[in-house]
């Protein structure tokens, strides 16, 4: 082989060599002799072969962990969380990528120290609760540890994108004594639902058979007021065909008693025929129908004399 020909390879593979391609989403941090030199961003790169080697590359991407862990509340309440962590590196600056790449030993020791770190933020949050307010707490949880953990994951380069608590469960006895309360809650609420349910039911009622008896006592009276209107229309013209009649005796000389004797055997003649009792009971002795005309004659007295007193009114 000559010499023009293996400069010619040894040049070839020289380029070769100092070509890099990183990948999109990532940057390669590369160092010379051990020490930091300069990064590399995604595309087609030159670095100088033998000499700088690509310590580590770096994903910029969001990456994600499941945390499972327990916690211990301030009523001495066993928590159990599981929890999804969203995180990423903070930015593509130099001295970011310097902190990724140089912070940890690998990619295992930033992890142990992340869980670690996200756990202990929760156990020290969820130790000054108490377990009855753990479930309406989520939110806070998340914040409180968004804020105590933001800076320490700034200094490593990363920051804290997302964290959901997906699942909270307690001890089996807490759970079932959190069920009693909360059914017994329920039992609660429903017999006070039923209880003003029935007393609107009962008020109603009330309302209506008042109502009921208003309008029942109005008709009575009203029918009163007709029946006692129809008696005395009823009276009236009584009186008048009475008066009348005894008028008209008068002109012919009649006795006017003959009159009332006609109209107390008429009446007599009605109850027995309209009547609903089996027996009448008259008084048929000769000072029993003396009396009873007697007072027949007087009652007819009385309507002569009323009789007068309208005519001269009139």
């Amino acid at each position: 082989m000559t010499p023009l020909l293996i400069i010619l390879v040894f040049a070839i593979l020289v380029v070769f060599l100092s070509l890099v391609a990183v990948q999109q989403g990532t940057i390669a941090v590369i160092t010379m002799f051990g020490k930091y030199r300069r990064v590399l961003y995604p595309g087609l790169n030159m670095k100088i072969p033998f000499l700088e080697i690509i310590y580590r590359r770096i994903s910029i991407q969001n990456r994600s962990i499941e945390l499972d862990f327990q916690a211990i509340t301030q009523d001495q309440a066993n928590v159990y969380f599981k929890a999804m962590l969203l995180y990423a590196v903070f930015d593509n600056k130099e001295e970011t990528l310097k902190n990724v790449a140089f912070k940890f030993v690998n990619e295992r020791d930033f992890m142990t120290a992340l869980i670690r770190t996200i756990e202990g933020s929760i156990r020290g949050f969820v130790a000054t609760k108490r377990q009855a307010e753990i479930l309406s707490l989520r939110k806070e949880i998340v914040e409180s540890v968004k804020d105590s953990i933001d800076h320490v994951l700034e200094t490593w380069g990363f920051h804290l994108l997302d964290l959901q608590l997906n699942d909270i469960t307690f001890d089996e006895a807490i759970t079932k004594s959190m069920a009693q309360v909360v059914a017994s809650s329920n039992l609660k609420a429903a017999a006070e639902n039923e209880g003003q349910a029935l007393l609107i039911t009962k008020t109603k009622a009330a309302e209506a058979e008042g109502n009921a008896i208003k309008i029942s006592a109005e008709a009575e009276k009203i029918a009163a007021q007709l029946r006692g209107q129809g008696i005395a229309l009823f009276r009236k013209e009584v009186a008048r065909g009475m008066s009348e009649a005894a008028e008209e005796m008068k002109s012919a000389d009649l006795d006017a008693s003959f009159l009332l004797f006609s109209m107390w055997t008429e009446a007599i003649k009605n109850f027995a025929t309209d009547g609903k009792g089996n027996v009448i009971f008259l008084d048929g002795s000769p000072d029993g129908m003396q009396k009873t005309l007697k007072q027949m004659m007087a009652m007819n007295v009385v309507d002569d004399n009323d009789l007068v007193e309208k005519r001269e009114r009139n």
